[in-house]
């Protein structure tokens, strides 16, 4: 994924470490790397946002369970196209 903007790191790679980001698993160099990017790039800012609710449902719905990959997957699948459905312009 790409925004088309220059970044000091590639969108690709800030959205392969956001899981870890997100559980504050990072050193804080590539914290604030990629606290940066997030500030700079809505679209890297967008999957952040949908990852982190993602990971908050499933644990509020799981407790201490923790969701299969599959599943993780099917649901982040249809979030991109509910998101895609509702942000496409309408027949005109």
């Amino acid at each position: 994924m790409s925004c088309g903007e220059d970044h000091d790191v590639d969108c690709g790679e800030i959205l392969q470490r956001v899981y870890v980001f997100i559980d504050n698993e990072l050193e804080d160099a590539s914290t604030d790397e990629i606290r940066q990017h997030l500030e700079e790039c809505a679209p890297c800012l967008d999957e952040y946002d949908i990852e982190r609710c993602v990971k908050k449902l499933v644990h509020r719905s799981c407790g201490d369970e923790h969701a299969p990959d599959a599943l993780r997957q099917k649901i982040l699948l249809r979030l991109t196209q509910i998101r895609i459905e509702t942000t496409s312009p309408g027949p005109e």
